[in-house]
């Protein structure tokens, strides 16, 4: 792969390279509050720090889906940012919580990639996604599927040379 480039194509993969994603992202309460309201996710251990103070967390979590949402962010410049679509979320866990303050940081370890077997400007590519927080505590893994495109194949315009509307 090129020194700086942004996302990879289907030809970049390694199986078994680890991919660090840089940098960190810590999470706001704010982020917590908009999130969970955006959602209409109601449940008051996000955001009443009352109510969840009496859980045995002591303090308000940060939204589970908005964990997930940062930690995936986190990954597509490095893996998915040339792909067509994501095809199959295979698990996601959640060993740790997260909560307020806590910074993220995550890697994508790929495991599997194969050629599609109807479409010859693509492939698949099978990964696990893990996220830790700043001690190091697992708080997030998950499998997914990407379809990812093949370079010059034509399955998705290579967004560094898509000419501006007239040119």
């Amino acid at each position: 792969m090129p020194e700086f480039q942004m996302g990879r194509w289907y030809e970049d993969f390694v199986v078994g390279e680890v991919i660090r994603h840089r940098p960190g992202r810590t999470i706001l309460e704010s982020d917590n509050t908009q999130f969970t309201l955006l959602t209409g996710n109601t449940h008051p251990v996000h955001f009443d720090h009352h109510y969840a103070s009496k859980t045995q967390f002591g303090k308000p979590l940060v939204n589970s889906t908005l964990t997930l949402a940062v930690v995936a962010g986190m990954s597509v410049t490095d893996t998915s940012y040339r792909s067509i679509a994501n095809l199959e979320w295979e698990f996601i866990k959640m060993p740790n919580p997260v909560f307020h303050g806590d910074t993220l940081y995550a890697e994508t370890e790929i495991l599997d990639k194969r050629e599609s077997r109807s479409k010859p400007d693509r492939g698949i590519v099978h990964m696990e996604t893990r996220a830790h927080n700043q001690r190091g505590e697992l708080v997030m893994e998950y499998r997914r599927k990407s379809l990812a495109a093949k370079r010059g194949k034509g399955a998705i315009p290579d967004y560094d040379n898509i000419p501006l509307d007239g040119e």
